[in-house]
């Protein structure tokens, strides 16, 4: 977690004398009695997974960690602002057990983050059943080529890109409960419509409109699940998010397997009713996407969630309550609060978390081309349309457990950097051999197993989107930078588009040769982004530790830095 830093010699209003209560009793000094201050939980490491829990874990001890908010000369300072929408859920006296909190985590994992994982299998349906499509003569029946795929994935990814940082903007002023759902409504019209194709022309502009209408909402859904989730849930949670997406794979595929067999009903080839089928399902979820998201965790009630909500008032202030103790930066914004230009500029000129968009940039590169042109290679390889279908779902099920094994470690181990790096290391081997093999001469099954390993590496995108928003330290840089990063992915994603070429197939020597060098050169990128964050909390660690604690006092009063810029404040790594 992106930590607030307390003071040396402070001790909680919970854990002081009386004659110290008596002098600064808490928040609010005229309507708490000294008596009226219930204890926090003892000091600890939380923890966080049921496998880590020994005997000496107790569920109904007290979970309730110290934070700012218990020091009354900090406390003010960071304070809730009036018309954020939880500060009627605010209370920096209320306590909870780990059972509850454990118990809170659960249901808000039920009710919110299982539908975000199904809206995500929506979007990934729809952009990645191109590949399904390719093996029913898709560019065949169109008349187009290698390059006009290529191009089409290119259009695709820079609208795409082009669309997060506007679409995370709107997000954030109306609001991700209606802005989300209204993107998926009118996504899924296009992606249905591409039944009607009839060229290189209308596949560009279908391509075009897809990624205008689907960029902002990996980001648009990161900012929401921020409201209910720390920093360390949500990169778990990110895991099991990015796993949704490998699941659509599946689904997707076995989808084609019935779908492409409709080729020639009512005279049309498989691919046409493949998008249009899942398309409609979009739709479908779209719909319900705007009665199943609400706006936040104290804004659950309607007509169709019922009108008591899915939280009850003691629900809602423990939701509330623990987030903003991790972390204080998060009610320092409404959740409909639109970006003005100027905190656009001081979000996008924030220098220290350009290095996480630089890896986000190239971290994928090594294995987005062999993923693009899976089937394309094992359809040259001589397997048919639907065991080349069939074929692809191995590595998606291999690369969610690797995805969901290192998203893990990183919290069991406290390490963001190295653990990330490991998805390029396991590549490593399998380019070499790609780079080092005449692949022609290559058993197919040999040539499968290889590509298949090589494609279920440990993505660490989960890891870098959480450590992204780790980071950043205000809502008004989380909302960004959270584009900003998915900006640099998809712009990865252009330059991994043009990497295999007509001219270098079937082997891909030149491509290959070009996507070890990259895989290279992100190792030693990862290096610098961990000795970059190091020698910045040295610097800051050096600064903090020669002030009093009276400067420091000072210093919190006055400052004028935000977010990440403050003294008091150290990034993960």
């Amino acid at each position: 977690m992106a930590t607030v830093l307390t003071r040396g010699g402070k001790v909680p209003l919970s854990e002081r004398s009386d004659s110290d209560r008596d002098e600064k009793p808490g928040p609010n000094p005229s309507t708490l009695s000294v008596n009226s201050i219930p204890p926090l939980g003892a000091p600890k490491e939380e923890k966080r997974f049921f496998f880590q829990r020994d005997r000496g874990y107790d569920p109904d001890a007290i979970a309730t960690q110290v934070s700012v908010f218990d020091d009354p000369d900090t406390a003010e300072k960071y304070q809730p602002r009036p018309d954020w929408e939880n500060t009627h859920r605010f209370d920096p006296l209320a306590r909870w057990t780990w059972a509850e909190e454990y118990k809170i985590v659960r249901k808000i994992d039920l009710r919110i983050m299982v539908w975000a994982c199904i809206m995500f299998m929506a979007l990934e349906l729809d952009r990645a059943n191109i590949s399904q499509a390719l093996t029913d003569n898709f560019l065949g029946d169109l008349n187009m080529n290698t390059n006009d795929y290529n191009l089409g994935s290119t259009v695709f990814k820079l609208s795409f890109l082009c669309a997060e940082l506007p679409s995370q903007l709107v997000s954030k002023w109306v609001g991700p409960d209606r802005w989300i759902p209204a993107q998926m409504t009118l996504w899924s019209l296009v992606a249905a419509g591409q039944f009607w194709l009839s060229g290189r022309g209308s596949f560009l502009a279908c391509r075009a409109l897809l990624g205008m209408l689907q960029g902002g909402f990996i980001p648009d859904i990161i900012l929401y699940l921020s409201y209910f989730y720390k920093h360390h849930e949500l990169s778990l949670r990110l895991g099991f998010f990015w796993t949704a997406m490998s699941i659509a794979d599946i689904l997707s595929a076995l989808l084609a397997q019935g779908l492409l067999r409709m080729r020639g009903v009512a005279g049309h080839p498989g691919w046409r009713w493949l998008f249009l089928i899942e398309g409609l399902i979009t739709m479908l979820i779209g719909i319900f996407a705007f009665l199943l998201m609400p706006a936040g965790p104290c804004q659950t009630k309607s007509w169709f969630r019922g009108k008591n909500g899915w939280f009850t008032e003691r629900e809602e202030k423990v939701i509330v309550n623990r987030v903003l103790r991790e972390d204080p930066s998060k009610s320092d914004m409404h959740n409909r609060q639109p970006i003005t230009p100027r905190l656009l500029w001081q979000s996008l000129k924030d220098f220290d978390l350009w290095p996480l968009y630089i890896l986000g940039l190239v971290f994928q590169i090594p294995m987005t081309p062999p993923a693009q042109y899976l089937t394309l290679s094992l359809r040259g390889l001589g397997f048919d349309t639907f065991t080349t279908n069939l074929l692809t779902i191995p590595y998606t099920v291999l690369h969610m457990i690797t995805m969901l094994a290192i998203t893990y470690a990183a919290e069991i181990f406290g390490e963001l950097t190295f653990v990330a790096m490991l998805g390029q290391i396991w590549t490593l081997p399998f380019l070499i051999y790609l780079n080092a093999v005449d692949t022609s001469l290559v058993n197919r099954w040999i040539l499968w197993a290889v590509t298949t390993l090589l494609l279920s590496f440990p993505n660490p995108h989960p890891i870098q989107v959480g450590w992204n928003s780790r980071n950043s330290n205000t809502v008004r840089s989380r909302t960004v930078s959270a584009a900003c990063y998915n900006m640099f992915v998809q712009a990865g994603g252009v330059i991994s588009s043009n990497i295999y070429r007509e001219d270098d197939k079937p082997r891909y020597k030149r491509g290959n040769r070009q996507l070890l060098a990259v895989l290279c050169m992100n190792i030693v990128l990862y290096l610098l982004v961990k000795v970059y964050y190091v020698s910045r909390n040295k610097q800051r660690e050096k600064k903090w530790d020669t002030m009093t604690e009276e400067q420091r006092l000072e210093y919190l009063a006055t400052t004028t830095d935000k977010g990440n810029k403050r003294l008091d404040f150290r990034f993960q790594h």
